[in-house]
């Protein structure tokens, strides 16, 4: 066998001369009848194989890029539950004039991917929980989908992740959550086989109800009867390079519990937050503490170095009357104050060296959606392309609510902590006209 420390050593490294540093180059170009030995290298972002000539003391190296399928810090999701939105070609402008490239999307229309031809915007698409079974089964099925729905907009359409399933474990159908890695791996195969690993990232993405115990965040780990499902997955993804996908929502944990839940806390406003007292961290904002709980139930694991993307973030602008928090304001609030999270490109107390990296959900209320009225109004622009609260973008239109307005059943949503502090300086007011 080959000595890596020798092969660092090694000074006749000689390669065809169309082999240059940064491209991708396969393993099947290699001539089958030289005998080789192979080494593999690789850390987060560059693979290294190289092939020994045992005949000829010459070493071949060849050097790929990781897919990765999410360039900056910043991405949405674009959701389509609705039958009042705009065409994707108007929302494919807008998102360019919003200057957001990172998009996400639940399926592989191809109306969306033809829209996307040419724009530079960068798109996960999903192979929907539907499918999973097929793909499981026949890898025919999974080659098939993967040239019909990814390989045949390339490179045009910027294709740059498939999510294989959305929130399959801790879901109600168990049947799915054994048919997952199947799909997973025979998705992939189906990317490897037409020569596109190096484009096209495999993940899939995880709802909190895979965790158990995420207070504090220390304590975080994965639910016992998700265990046996979630390990040979992260086991595959670490050894293809993916990220841990995490779907959260402190407007979720918020309004199932707001007496003991500081909102301050949920929308990255000022607040004392909370004290991890195994770690001794601290936590300003909750979306934070959910990733860096992520985090520990994966070092728990066994899966310390793999990173965590947020797949689904968001805070609904109306909901039912019981569903605490769920006003235009507060969704301005959490989405304006994430977008400035985001930028500053940092990371959390438990993992400051690994950027946060977040997909807001979503761009458009979905009218069509199903459940409580939240579920229908997280949209940052309105059905019409305009925005609804202005948190920085630019609309298809423009809009009046670059100011804000609330009407009543808003102001009676607010706290009355936080309308008491806006009035104070106007009650001051009226007792010195008082006692004068």
């Amino acid at each position: 066998m080959v000595d890596e420390k020798a092969l660092e050593e090694e000074t006749n490294l000689e390669a065809p001369a169309q082999l240059a540093l940064g491209v991708i180059y396969r393993e099947d170009e290699l001539d089958p009848q030289i005998r080789v030995e192979r080494v593999k290298r690789s850390n987060e972002d560059v693979e290294e194989v190289y092939f020994i000539d045992t005949y000829h003391t010459k070493v071949i190296r060849i050097v790929s890029h990781r897919a990765q399928a999410f360039t900056g810090t910043y991405g949405i999701n674009y959701g389509r539950i609705a039958d009042n939105i705009p065409s994707p070609d108007e929302v494919a402008t807008l998102l360019r004039a919003a200057k957001i490239k990172n998009v996400r999307i639940y399926d592989a229309d191809h109306s969306v991917l033809k829209a996307f031809s040419g724009t530079g915007l960068e798109l996960v698409i999903g192979l929907p929980n539907g499918f999973l079974k097929d793909m499981s089964a026949n890898e025919d099925h999974a080659l098939t989908w993967v040239k019909e729905n990814v390989q045949s907009f390339l490179p045009e359409t910027h294709i740059v992740g498939i999510a294989v399933g959305n929130e399959v474990l801790g879901g109600g159908d168990l049947e799915l959550w054994g048919a997952l890695l199947g799909a997973v791996k025979n998705i992939h195969k189906a990317v490897n086989n037409l020569h596109l690993a190096d484009v096209v990232q495999i993940t899939t993405a995880h709802s909190q109800a895979v965790f158990d115990n995420s207070y504090p965040p220390s304590s975080c780990i994965f639910r016992d009867n998700v265990v046996q499902f979630i390990k040979p997955l992260l086991e595959f993804f670490s050894e293809i390079g993916s990220p841990f996908c995490l779907n959260a929502y402190p407007f979720i944990a918020y309004k199932g519990d707001p007496e003991n839940i500081d909102i301050n806390y949920a929308l990255f406003q000022s607040t004392q937050g909370i004290y991890d007292p195994k770690t001794n961290l601290h936590y300003d904002n909750m979306l934070d503490a959910q990733i860096d709980a992520a985090y520990a139930a994966l070092e728990d694991a066994g899966f310390k170095k793999m990173e965590v993307i947020i797949t689904e973030t968001g805070w609904a602008s109306h909901g039912d009357d019981n569903e605490s928090g769920a006003t235009p304001i507060n969704a301005r609030t959490y989405n304006y104050n994430l977008r400035k999270r985001l930028a500053k490109k940092k990371g959390t107390p438990f993992r400051p060296k690994n950027v946060v990296k977040a997909y807001i959900f979503a761009i458009f209320n979905e009218n069509l959606k199903t459940g409580p009225t939240s579920e229908k109004n997280y949209g940052l622009f309105k059905a019409d392309g305009t925005i609804s609260y202005d948190i920085g973008f630019h609309g298809l239109h423009s809009s009046s609510a670059s100011s804000l307005r609330l009407s009543p059943k808003d102001i009676r949503a607010r706290s009355w902590s936080q309308w008491h502090s806006l009035l104070l300086p106007v009650y001051a007011a009226a007792l010195l006209l008082l006692l004068r």
